[in-house]
Formats: structure tokens, C-alpha cells, sequence
């Protein structure tokens, strides 16, 4: 089987996922519960050498980071939870030669913690008071699956949103959507190139 053949993007919706070509796709559905269940069961039936996820997400205002922008994970970080991180994990690390791989092909997309909640604005509380700049619904649940499963994961949104901004009509949607898409099919091919780099970490 050809090694890109063995990489799985994931999303949580269909708009979400560029048509696949020499790679596996998964709508995984909406929110950290669904996205768990259903890469978990991916992993055991596709047996992918890595994970790349991707979707669009919102963006603290502060942050200036604009809408389209691409914004690579550094840490999946899963805020919901509101307990210690000794009774269950809240913060899995992307793989770290996935995570050099991709930077190289898109050095000025912004590099951090990308948030996981159930809600619109949910990750205000973020781990030890932390706010994150970049928040999503699925991330922190592909990256559980991902992780007890041994299998290297990196996570890359596009921006579609201010987070404050509540008015969804004044998301950019379709700017958002296109964004990943299109680069999708490089994402791919960086997460094949750094799968073939010598091993310096999962």
C-alpha cells in the first residue's frame, strides 16, 4: 500500500473534506463526542500511518488573525472537561514531525493551542486559565483516538469567524471552506514527505 494511501483526513463535515485522491477521508461529525467515536473506529478499520484534521474554526478577536487564515495546532487542548489533568487528560500535543512538515510548507500560518468545545465561545475557561486564541468543536476528540492508538496527528484549521462575533451571517463560510479545501491536497503531501523523515518524535 503507498504510504500517502495510509494518511486519513479528517472533518467533521462534508464541506469540510476536499474531494480525497491518494488519501482516506472521514466525516466524523459534529462536536468532541462523535469526532471520537468516529475516528476511533476509522483507526481500526483503516489502520492509517498518520491523521490529518482539518475544518474551519473561530478566532479571538484579539488575536488578529484574519478570516481565511490557515492556523496550524501546536495542541489539541479539550476545555469542557473543567477537572484536573490527573483524573483524565485535557492537552495532547500534534506529532511533532507532522507539525514540522506542515509549518515548513506554510511558514506564516499562525503555530498554537487550538481549543476544544462543545459550544461557540467555549473556550474563554481554557486550561489553567489560559484563553485560547483558536477554538473548534472536534479537535481534542480526533487527537484522544489518535493518541491511544499510537498514530501521529496534526490538526489545521482555516479561520471563518471572530469568536465574539455572534451574527453567523457575518461569518466568512464559503472563504473558510475554500481555504482548507484547496489546501488540503498540500497538507497531504507534507504529512507524506514528514512520514518519511527519520523518527524524532510520534
Amino acid at each position: 500500500m503507498p504510504l500517502s494511501s495510509r494518511i486519513l483526513v479528517v472533518a467533521a463535515t462534508a464541506r469540510e473534506l476536499a474531494p480525497p485522491d491518494d488519501w482516506r477521508s472521514l466525516q466524523c461529525g459534529v462536536g468532541p463526542v462523535e469526532a471520537a467515536i468516529a475516528t476511533t473506529l476509522a483507526i481500526a478499520h483503516e489502520r492509517p500511518g498518520a491523521i490529518l484534521h482539518v475544518g474551519i474554526a473561530g478566532a479571538r478577536r484579539a488575536a488578529g488573525i484574519a478570516p481565511g487564515a490557515l492556523v496550524i495546532g501546536s495542541e489539541s487542548r479539550y476545555v469542557d472537561l473543567g477537572v484536573p489533568a490527573e483524573w483524565a487528560p485535557n492537552t495532547i500535543p500534534a506529532s511533532v514531525r507532522l507539525l514540522a512538515g506542515v509549518h515548513r510548507l506554510f511558514p506564516h500560518a499562525r503555530v498554537t493551542a487550538i481549543g476544544t468545545s462543545g459550544r461557540v465561545g467555549g473556550t474563554q475557561g481554557a486550561v489553567a486559565g489560559e484563553p485560547c486564541d483558536v477554538e473548534a468543536m472536534e479537535g481534542f476528540g480526533v487527537a484522544r483516538a489518535a493518541q491511544q492508538a499510537g498514530v501521529p496527528i496534526i490538526e489545521v484549521r482555516a479561520v471563518c469567524n471572530e469568536i465574539e462575533e455572534q451574527d453567523r451571517a457575518r461569518w466568512h463560510f464559503d472563504l473558510a471552506f475554500q481555504t482548507i479545501t484547496d489546501a488540503t491536497p498540500l497538507l497531504v503531501a507534507a504529512v507524506r514527505d514528514a512520514l518519511r523523515q527519520p523518527l524524532v518524535g510520534c
